[in-house]
């Protein structure tokens, strides 16, 4: 069905996404995620393949949200325990204005449908062909972001584990710097704080997209994150866990103060 709905409303992954509904469920529990619209697989699907009433139709659907823009894949089976498809489809940041929709929609669409996502869908079992929900939402500015794991994925001790840099997250995700490292019990203890090297922060440009900007010397090794945050951090763990169960990769932003939540996916399994 061709259809845009407020995040809060995602109530279908066969419709919108795993990741749609994810997001659309953590607002509905009250967890703090920026605003956004879900869009189902078959409206992507149609404006990527240029039918202008599709995209007129997104496009008045998503309005109300102010630029700069977030747009992220939302595939039915997408952010699942045996597979998570990170890397596989295609993430957009600082989409100018909404009016810019149409071409990043065309490139998510075009991403899961590349040859290294099918090659994953059929190494993971997945051989039906994809359908590609999208989510758009407000873009953050966060003075730090990252990723955590509720309960370590390394040792599998019941504690969180924390990595953090400044600027847009994608440093993290994208292994583009040495992240500070942070470890914390269920109970808010810190356990470890490890500085990393974050010689860089990625950051938006002025009109769209991303830069890599140059971290000073003095910034690079100095922690990110305060006592503060990181009891922020656990707590939010706590709450996600308690929407969506156990053993969570939680990817948020710090801006303006204010932590939030921009992505819960259950931990993929090994080989995944």
């Amino acid at each position: 069905m061709r259809r845009v709905v407020p995040l809060e409303k995602a109530l279908d992954p066969a419709l919108y996404g795993s990741k749609a509904v994810g997001l659309g469920q953590a607002i509905r529990d009250g967890l703090p995620v920026p605003p956004g619209y879900a869009l189902s697989g078959a409206i992507v699907e149609a404006v990527a393949a240029a039918e202008e009433r599709a995209l007129k139709d997104v496009l008045k659907a998503v309005k109300a949200l102010a630029g700069p823009l977030a747009v992220r894949s939302s595939a039915a089976d997408e952010d699942g325990k045996a597979a998570s498809f990170a890397g596989q489809h295609l993430t957009l940041l600082n989409v100018p204005s909404v009016d810019a929709l149409g071409p990043a929609l065309g490139e998510i669409w075009w991403s899961a449908n590349s040859d290294s996502a099918i090659t994953y869908r059929q190494r993971v079992g997945l051989f039906t062909r994809p359908s590609v929900g999208v989510v758009v939402q407000s873009l953050l500015d966060p003075e730090a972001a990252g990723v955590m794991f509720t309960r370590n994925p390394v040792t599998g001790d019941d504690e969180r584990v924390i990595e953090a840099s400044w600027g847009l997250g994608e440093a993290v995700v994208a292994g583009l710097v040495i992240p500070d490292h942070f470890r914390v019990d269920r109970a808010g203890q810190v356990l470890e704080r490890k500085p990393g090297l974050k010689t860089i922060a990625v950051r938006t440009k002025p009109d769209g997209g991303t830069v890599q900007e140059e971290i000073a010397p003095d910034r690079a090794e100095q922690l990110c994150l305060d006592d503060d945050a990181l009891a922020e951090l656990n707590r939010l763990a706590g709450r996600c866990e308690a929407v969506y169960g156990p053993d969570r990769d939680i990817e948020w932003a710090m801006a303006a103060g204010k932590l939030y939540l921009l992505q819960c996916r259950a931990v993929t399994r090994a080989g995944a």
